[in-house]
């Protein structure tokens, strides 16, 4: 997902997640090694802190929506029917104002949608989209995604050779290139295709209708060269409102 920053810390000889390492998914790049030692031994409690300051300094940022502003009382009632916990987890909602079309969540439960993405959808695409975020947090995929932020962001040898815990090392510059990771990085196809069947089962759960996560699809499939990867990750947009489709042809 694309804040239009650029992005100019090198690790690994990657230089950022959205150019020469765009393909490589979270899962590769832990399984091929680059994720390191320290990425791999984050315990649940660290990822989840750094979760908490990465979503801070996002907030701080950025320009948050107002209470009392339609964005804010919107996203108010869309969290109402979706729920504000997943898996014992509380989430916590809030609208970023920018034109940016996007939306994310940290395995701490911290989602943030765009209100350029709130404003090309209507409140059932909303939903099957941040049912899809949110399917990442359950399943997991967000924890290995801020594992892989962490890697990339952060010079292994240095952390090595600091002897500390992963929280106790972070700068203010490494957790705005962590934070920038996180966001900008790509699920594997599987976790995308894993987070759109969590969204449609938790809809269904929620008696919300379904139509909307398909529709929201074709909205980003009709959208030219989409900088973000609700638009770019692989299944393609198309892909995914047909899978949806499907599911709900089946019932």
């Amino acid at each position: 997902m694309n804040l239009r920053l650029t992005l100019s810390v090198a690790v690994l000889g990657c230089t950022t997640l959205l150019t020469g390492c765009e393909n490589m998914s979270t899962d590769s790049m832990i399984n091929t090694g680059l994720a390191g030692f320290n990425a791999a031994t984050i315990s649940d409690a660290e990822v989840k802190a750094m979760s908490d300051q990465s979503c801070q300094q996002m907030d701080s940022q950025s320009v948050l929506a107002s209470p009392d502003s339609e964005y804010a009382q919107r996203l108010e009632r869309i969290a109402d029917r979706l729920g504000h916990q997943i898996e014992g987890t509380p989430v916590n909602y809030k609208v970023y104002m920018t034109d940016d079309i996007n939306a994310w969540a940290m395995a701490n439960g911290c989602v943030r949608v765009y209100s350029g993405l709130m404003d090309m959808m209507n409140d059932n695409e909303i939903e099957g989209v941040l049912g899809h975020e949110l399917g990442h947090v359950a399943l997991g995929h967000s924890r290995k995604r801020m594992q892989t932020a962490y890697a990339t962001a952060i010079a292994r040898d240095a952390m090595a050779a600091s002897g500390n815990s992963a929280m106790a090392t972070l700068s203010d510059s490494q957790l705005g290139d962590l934070s920038e990771k996180f966001i900008n990085a790509q699920f594997s196809q599987s976790q995308e295709s894993d987070a759109d069947n969590f969204s449609f089962d938790l809809l269904t759960e929620r008696d919300i209708p379904r139509e909307g996560l398909m529709t929201g699809f074709q909205k980003f499939a009709e959208l030219d060269g989409g900088e973000s990867s609700l638009m770019s990750s692989h299944p393609g947009s198309k892909e995914r409102a047909d899978n949806i489709r499907e599911r709900l042809a089946n019932g």
